[in-house]
């Protein structure tokens, strides 16, 4: 005769017999997470979406931060760099190119993106005790390049202009002395 233990287990068995299976979670990517912690805008879901192509690749200038923005019909997208602290050594002409590779990429990813927006910052030595954040804030970094790329531009003309740099703000101490000081 079966004890009450046998019927209970026997009907818990019969439960989880007629109950699906769930499938195991699977776990996001790095590039996912990534794309999550540092990404933002008033369009966040794009500059996730960008950002898991984005984050995924190892560029050689670390891409810190995407951000979508749209307002007025356009679609704009930010791009923050370290200008530090590079994954290989790099020359202007090879910093330019990684910049205008990333442009394009952004716009091949989402067709409504109307320009791309990017710069690269350095840290500051601010010192002990200076204040950090607030309306008496001190800056903390700095750009040293910064572009405007327009839908339509192709990466050739964007090199280009990277090479002659017409509508591009690079710093020339920075170009000097950490990019190998090559034009």
């Amino acid at each position: 005769m079966p004890t009450l233990r046998n019927r209970t287990s026997a009907l818990f068995a019969g439960l989880l017999a007629l109950l699906p299976l769930a499938a195991p979670a699977s776990q996001p990517s790095v590039a996912t997470l990534d794309a999550d912690a540092r990404s933002g805008g008033n369009r966040k879901e794009i500059a996730e979406k960008i950002g898991d192509l984005v984050f995924a690749v190892e560029w050689p200038a670390q891409v810190m931060k995407i951000v979508a923005n749209a307002a007025d019909g356009s679609l704009v997208v930010g791009v923050k760099v370290s200008g530090v602290k590079f994954h290989q050594p790099l020359s202007r002409a090879e910093f330019g190119h990684e910049m205008a590779t990333l442009a394009a990429d952004i716009f091949a990813a989402e067709n409504r993106v109307t320009e791309v927006d990017i710069w690269a910052a350095v840290p500051l030595d601010v010192g002990k005790g200076v204040i950090v954040s607030g309306d008496l804030a001190t800056p903390t970094t700095r750009s040293v390049f910064t572009a405007s790329i327009l839908r339509g531009e192709s990466e050739a003309a964007l090199e280009a202009r990277f090479r002659s740099g017409r509508g591009i703000y690079w710093d020339e101490e920075w170009v000097r002395t950490t990019l190998n000081g090559a034009r």
